[in-house]
């Protein structure tokens, strides 16, 4: 049994067309939505209030959405958890917050990471596997869109509880998952900071720690018998021509060995196939290296 997780996912650009239609399969390839269909648990985050409305909050950088009729799409990629805690999800105000969690809970399709108020963002997710209990914890780095003890939001990474929220999560489960939303965008490396905080998010009970939010692929580091992954790319995210977001990695979890591999995509207009280019891995394990 495996699971997949994808990075930076917002239906936008020339595919929007593609998650209307709920064409998954055009969007993916042939080879790449074999896949991601045939993988038992599928993960990713994305990084837009799905809303009709227009009620952009007051902040630095864009204010994304997608429109409600995109789920199709979303929800033809078969996620078996969607996290939301990222610097966007807020971008259009609760209005934008909760038409997203509207969309999800008419789907069926749960999600992590973003609550009416901070209690509630802060909760992991437990996924019962064949015995196994995979737990996780989703954050982001606290920029415009952070859940209050009164107003929805995103789970914001917090040193003085989130890492407590890890170590609890990690004593009721087999293996433990964090998704954190942070990073430099279109860096390549972990700040020192960056590396200091995942390191210890392992300590408190992490075995693996995803980091998403810089838009390109970054490196791998091997840290206590535990993996830290710092970036792996957009998965669906037409938004920029940059050469940083051309390329993004698929993180293939085995679930009976934890053993993890990846799968390398290259953005070829609106559609995300897998590559056969060696140069991805090969840069990737080389800056892995030099970490």
């Amino acid at each position: 049994m495996n699971l997949l997780i994808a990075g930076d996912t917002v239906p936008v650009g020339d595919n929007i067309s593609l998650f209307k239609k709920g064409d998954i399969e055009t969007l993916l390839g042939e080879a790449l939505y074999e896949k991601w269909i045939e993988a038992d648990y599928r993960v990713f985050n994305l990084e837009t209030p799905l809303y009709d409305g227009n009620t952009p909050i007051s902040k630095c950088g864009p204010n994304l959405k997608a429109p409600t009729d995109t789920i199709q799409g979303l929800a033809k990629l078969k996620p078996t958890l969607v996290s939301l805690s990222n610097n966007h999800i807020l971008d259009h105000g609760s209005e934008g917050v909760y038409s997203t969690l509207d969309q999800f809970k008419k789907h069926e399709i749960q999600v992590i990471g973003v609550g009416d108020n901070l209690k509630e963002a802060h909760k992991p997710e437990i996924i019962n596997i064949n015995g196994q209990k995979i737990g996780f914890y989703s954050c982001a780095e606290h920029e415009f869109t952070i859940a209050t003890e009164t107003s929805p939001g995103a789970n914001p990474f917090d040193p003085l509880e989130s890492l407590d929220h890890i170590r609890d999560l990690s004593q009721q489960v087999n293996y433990t998952i964090i998704l954190l939303h942070g990073g430099k965008e279109h860096y390549r490396y972990p700040s020192p900071y960056l590396q200091k905080v995942c390191r210890k998010m392992v300590e408190k009970g992490a075995d693996l720690v995803v980091c998403q939010h810089s838009h390109c692929i970054g490196c791998e580091e091997n840290y206590k018998n535990s993996k830290i992954v710092y970036g792996q790319g957009n998965f669906i995210f037409d938004y920029s021509d940059s050469d940083f977001w051309q390329t993004c990695l698929l993180i293939n979890l085995d679930l009976d060995s934890f053993e993890i591999s990846y799968i390398p995509i290259e953005k070829q207009y609106e559609v995300i196939p897998e590559s056969t280019d060696i140069a991805i891995m090969n840069d990737f394990l080389k800056r892995s290296q030099e970490i």
